[in-house]
């Protein structure tokens, strides 16, 4: 079976940048999302279905997924566990192909309730 379409995942609270020197390989976390640089504002993707091993295969698969699409992506280790960075700009179409080739998104839900 493919356990590509047995996968969840969601977007990381944050918004993130390469760190100096090491585009590609290590982010870390912006203080606030400002406009300023905004080709290194990154989002990450966090696997919550799968864990170790698993979990580092299937995100460099859903990389490779990206990547024919022309979605400049990176799988990069943030607290200990493999997450998949994009730039923000390219948030909606990784997170609409991913729902395409079966990977199911998590999302917060804001439920109103009447009083």
């Amino acid at each position: 079976m493919n356990n590509i379409q047995l996968s969840v995942v969601h977007r990381l609270p944050q918004s993130y940048r390469w760190s100096s020197g090491f585009t590609g390989v290590k982010v870390e976390p912006l203080a606030s999302f400002v406009g300023t640089e905004e080709d290194n504002n990154l989002v990450g993707i966090k696997l919550l279905s799968h864990q170790g091993q698993d979990a580092w295969q299937i995100m460099h698969k859903l990389n490779q997924h990206l990547q024919e699409i022309q979605v400049e992506s990176a799988v990069v280790e943030w607290e200990k566990e493999p997450c998949l960075f994009v730039h923000i700009h390219d948030e909606s179409t990784a997170m609409c192909h991913l729902k395409n080739v079966g990977v199911a998104i998590a999302e917060p839900v804001i439920a109103l309730y009447p009083f």
